[in-house]
């Protein structure tokens, strides 16, 4: 992926190399995206500067952000005025996160008639990032008067973003480097789950549920996805009981995460956003934006191990249907590999989700792993995010990570889970953990449901009481 396109909302052109794997503003004339389109690449300034701009790379990938910025200054003292120069230095940069050091190495040197759209789109980009919709607005205008037809589809992509902006200033921008927040604002965490959601309290059988895992495997993470314009007031939403879409919004990493985790050539993990005000128990995160860079990265470097890919995404609610989009990123060039969608009305639901989930592991080349326990997808999908929102929420409570008034009414998700205990093994040890959770908590359990037969499953109610 380019630099930050999620903003965009809109796919841009294609790339004249498809092989590239890239749709978006690049700083390589080899991806062939819109800088290579609208700009000179970066071998038409010479082989001194040339060779100079790859040596900056070359120390942006090695994390070596003050080696790159000198050789930029050097660069930009002679030879600052050149459209392929600014491209590819707001380039490289954004590639690799650093949104402050493009606006301040190539704002102030950017004109759109001398310079052209690519670089502009980049600023654009870094400033959506760091939530300054003013200067991302005028810089978007002068575009704008260029009046290229070829660009007018990302540009109303660009101004939706910024009025999504707009609509919810309490989003908050990233946390500082050190990972705490900025004074007087409310701090942003993120939970790890590296296992099933429903597999937590059963570790003592570990060894019949969880597939042996050997050799070099993938990391990948599904991260929580944003609900851009659900809410009216994203911080009274925060602050209320868990609703259907921020439910969903957790649910849905979750269950590819699980699935995953049953595939012989991943190590997934699932993230979930958490709030804690400065005064005031810690809630559920609403992202009312995609993941960014800088968001991205921070996972990356908060990971232990690292990770290799990792899967953000949207959902909204569109004339009563809801409309989905996942992104695949490539962590070692943050680069959008490849986005998924899926559009549902209630009685569509399962087929839509279905698919989806298949695509996603056909493009991954998912395969199942040898153990004990058989993972099959669910054959109704939309009911089996419910238990699983409902797992994670009870989970978190359990944990003290959370409050118990965070959650919904539990008995009705008990219920849920129960009437479809019957239906599978994964469906009969996701209830037994919950119910086992919620008496823990205090919550009235209700009756016992049927049960798939199965070993497994009567160890689990064993175990579990």
């Amino acid at each position: 992926m380019g630099f930050l396109d999620r903003f965009s909302g809109k796919k841009p052109a294609p790339a004249t190399n498809p092989a590239a794997g890239t749709d978006a503003v690049s700083s390589d004339p080899a991806a062939g995206g819109d800088a290579a389109l609208l700009n000179p690449s970066p071998a038409a300034a010479g082989p001194s500067v040339r060779n100079r701009l790859i040596s900056a790379r070359e120390r942006l990938e090695a994390k070596d952000l003050p080696g790159a910025l000198a050789i930029y200054e050097e660069i930009l003292a002679t030879a600052g005025d050149r459209a392929d120069v600014l491209v590819t230095i707001s380039g490289d940069l954004g590639a690799q996160g650093h949104v402050t050091e493009i606006i301040e190495l190539v704002a102030p040197r950017y004109d759109v008639e001398r310079h052209g759209p690519a670089t502009g789109i980049n600023l654009v980009q870094a400033y959506l990032a760091v939530r300054d919709p003013d200067a991302a607005q005028h810089v978007l205008d002068v575009l704008f008067a260029l009046k290229r037809p070829e660009l007018e589809e990302r540009l109303y992509g660009f101004s939706n973003a910024i009025a999504e902006l707009l609509a919810a200033p309490e989003q908050l921008p990233p946390e500082g480097e050190a990972g705490s927040p900025r004074p007087g604002q409310p701090k942003i965490g993120l939970i790890t789950i590296s296992k099933p959601i429903w597999f937590y309290g059963l570790e003592p059988l570990a060894a019949e549920l969880l597939p042996p895992k050997e050799g070099r495997l993938r990391r990948i993470a599904f991260a929580q996805l944003a609900l851009p314009g659900a809410y009216q007031d994203v911080a009274a939403a925060i602050a209320g009981p868990d609703d259907e879409l921020g439910r969903l919004a957790r649910a849905i990493p979750l269950w590819f995460a699980e699935a995953f985790h049953f595939s012989a050539n991943y190590d997934p993990v699932a993230t979930v956003g958490i709030i804690t005000p400065q005064e005031g128990p810690t809630r559920f995160m609403i992202f009312a934006s995609e993941w960014s860079t800088d968001n991205l990265r921070q996972l990356v470097e908060t990971t232990q191990g690292g990770l290799d890919y990792i899967v953000t995404g949207a959902l909204r609610v569109v004339a009563s249907d809801y409309e989905l989009t996942l992104r695949l990123h490539e962590v070692k060039t943050f680069r959008e590999r490849k986005k998924f969608a899926a559009r549902w009305a209630p009685g569509t639901a399962d087929a839509e989700l279905s698919r989806l989930h298949a695509e996603v592991r056909r493009f991954m080349e998912w395969s199942p792993a040898s153990a004990s326990f058989a993972y099959t997808p669910p054959a109704a999908p939309r009911s089996w995010l419910e238990t699983l929102g409902a797992s994670l929420g009870l989970f978190v409570v359990e944990k003290t990570i959370v409050g118990p008034d965070t959650l919904p009414p539990v008995p009705p998700d008990l219920a849920h889970a129960a009437g479809a205990a019957a239906g599978g093994e994964c469906a009969s040890l996701a209830f037994l953990t919950l119910r086992a959770r919620a008496r823990k908590l205090g919550f009235d359990a209700g009756a016992d449901a049927p049960l798939a037969r199965s070993t497994l499953v009567q160890q689990a109610a064993q175990l579990l009481g």
